[in-house]
């Protein structure tokens, strides 16, 4: 099993997850003909893409799902709430199979847990992914840590954990203090601080990857959140990944 990503942050986020033959992208908030430069980089093809899965309807997550999905054929797993919020367009939507927030499901070698999560979206949801012998945990774009969260990143292999800001840049940016609160809300986005109280509250003895996602590039930097997921996971700095919004990062693959 293995895990790349595209482009994490406020201007676009998409992520591979692949086990044997099945590969699934996470998001696609990047126009098509970047999202397949990029997946060329990975040494990937579109068609190769076994569906589109979509965690909730704000632009940097949504904004290329539909045409990519409709050039290539790919249905496109979300729940009931983001689609009835997803922007539509003009042209016909791809094949859209409507998910619960609570109800595993599977595509062929992979099974996939969606758990809902507080943000300022319809019905936002996260996702853990199992291929049978491992379990990558995604969580991004959610304000709060819940216990149903906790419960479900139990004892994963790799995790994906958003670091979005720092607490003390975004309260002394110059951003209007709605947004400041938008952000720092129960549904807006996890600090570092956050991010690394969720760590000291699952069970990490299995974890070999993780990577710090969805960074802001005004109120945070990576040197911040590392030493924040370091201090509670108490590993070295080196080993703990950034995604970046212009690349991402590349392949890592669970052992």
């Amino acid at each position: 099993m293995r895990f790349a990503s595209l482009g994490s942050g406020s201007q676009g986020n998409a992520l591979v997850v692949e086990s044997g033959d099945t590969r699934v992208m996470l998001d696609c908030g990047f126009a098509t003909k970047r999202v397949k430069e990029k997946l060329a980089h990975l040494g990937l093809a579109p068609e190769q893409l076994a569906a589109v899965l979509v965690t909730h309807e704000h632009s940097d997550h949504i904004a290329g799902v539909f045409k990519f999905a409709r050039c290539y054929g790919l249905p496109v797993f979300l729940t009931h709430g983001t689609y009835a919020a997803a922007p539509r367009g003009k042209t016909a939507l791809p094949e859209c199979r409507l998910i619960d927030s609570h109800t595993a499901f599977v595509i062929d070698d992979l099974e996939i847990q969606p758990f809902p999560v507080p943000h300022d979206a319809r019905e936002p949801v996260q996702y853990a992914f199992s291929s049978g012998l491992h379990r990558l945990g995604v969580l991004t774009d959610t304000g709060a840590i819940t216990p149903h969260i906790i419960e479900v990143l139990q004892c994963c292999d790799a995790l994906v954990l958003e670091c979005n800001h720092d607490a003390e840049m975004l309260a002394a940016s110059d951003y209007p203090a709605s947004l400041k609160r938008r952000i720092s809300g129960r549904l807006g986005h996890l600090d570092n601080e956050a991010a690394a109280s969720l760590l000291q509250q699952i069970d990490t003895r299995r974890l070999q990857h993780l990577v710090a996602a969805h960074l802001s590039l005004q109120n945070n930097r990576p040197e911040i959140a590392v030493s924040a997921l370091v201090s509670a996971f108490d590993c070295a700095a080196e080993s703990i990944v950034v995604a970046s919004q212009e690349s991402g990062f590349d392949w890592l693959e669970i052992q």
